[in-house]
């Protein structure tokens, strides 16, 4: 086991402006799923919108499975919510030719049914459009203006896409166990992709960390890939002209950095090669990445959160925004405050 320490990745806006506490009560972390489509009312599936407390998303679909009487395998959800704060979550039960169970059997103070509905088919893992947050920052203390000036410039130009620390476990440990599964310890598959996940975040964080150092993350580079905003359509800008440019400033699109596998990177001259340094100096986890057959990807070196707004009271700050599927609330946050997450 190595001894690994996740870096303090660079900030995008001169770094916090305050310190606070989150999750201090439930109420002061609210997340609830955006699904990319309505359930259509009829089928073989029942979704269920569920608010929860305290209680992650793995174990509400063993408990769903058990009142229901199916496999764990006949539970669907669309992503994985913290325990912690409160959750608004869809699942799916799969009830083919049967009546549904008394749903409300299994509510608790920490556990409600919002919404039953039948879908012809299961929900997966991938198909959310986003999430809504509603976090509420107590006890801060700080530069309020120099924070105003931070959020106003979230807005205006997003945040640097980090993936947040919860993907790589406690103290990064997620890593240190990537590594010893690249060097042959045997895992259960579910931990297989868990630390694979955390090796191919890992890489994408280091290759936006360097373009948020070189100042260049809302610039496209000669060789950028570039992604469409709301779009997984993307394209190579070799030399890139004052309109792509300004495309980038105005949000329409994003230059993106890899998340490495196998196959050909599409990217081009700088990008590439700064890419392909920073692989370089990580070979066990790139070529583990690459044995493990996962297939090269690219992931937009920004988001834009949509409604974002913010206010003050005394001694605390409310901050609502959405955020597209895979992008982290806390690299948001991070940008405002310096607390334990």
């Amino acid at each position: 086991m190595t001894d690994f320490s996740l870096p303090e990745w660079p900030y995008a806006y001169s770094g916090p402006s305050g310190t606070g506490n989150i999750k201090t009560e439930p109420e002061d972390f609210v997340v609830e799923e955006i699904l990319s489509f309505e359930a259509e009312g009829n089928g073989e599936h029942v979704f269920l919108h569920i608010e929860k407390i305290g209680e992650n998303t793995e174990y509400i679909a063993r408990l769903l499975a058990r009142h229901a009487g199916v496999r764990q395998r006949d539970i669907g959800y669309a992503g994985l919510k913290d325990r912690h704060g409160r959750t608004r979550q869809w699942f799916s039960v799969w009830l083919p030719g049967k009546l549904d169970p008394d749903w409300s059997a299994l509510e608790t103070d920490n556990l409600k049914i919002l919404q039953s509905l039948r879908h012809p088919r299961k929900l997966k893992r991938g198909v959310l459009a986003g999430n809504r947050f509603s976090l509420r920052i107590r006890n801060w203390q700080g530069d309020r203006e120099l924070s105003d000036r931070q959020l106003q410039q979230i807005k205006n130009q997003g945040f640097p896409n980090y993936f947040g620390e919860q993907r790589f476990g406690h103290q990064g440990r997620n890593i240190d166990k990537a590594l010893a599964m690249f060097g042959g310890v045997r895992v259960k598959p579910e931990q297989r992709s868990i630390y694979l996940s955390a090796a191919r975040s890992y890489l994408f964080n280091l290759m936006l960390a360097e373009r948020v150092q070189q100042q260049t993350w809302l610039r496209v580079l000669p060789g950028d890939v570039c992604k469409l905003q709301g779009s997984n359509s993307q394209f190579v800008a070799e030399t890139p002209d004052q309109i792509l440019q300004q495309r980038m400033a105005s949000g329409d699109i994003h230059a993106t950095a890899a998340l490495w596998g196998k196959g050909l990177n599409p990217a081009g001259a700088k990008v590439a090669f700064l890419e392909n340094a920073i692989v370089a100096d990580q070979p066990a986890l790139a070529a583990g990445l690459l044995k493990a057959g996962l297939e090269l990807d690219r992931r937009a070196l920004r988001v834009l959160p949509e409604n974002l707004n913010w206010q003050w009271t005394d001694d605390s700050l409310q901050v609502d925004f959405s955020l597209p599927a895979g992008s982290y609330a806390t690299a948001l946050l991070r940008e405002l405050i310096r607390t334990a997450i």
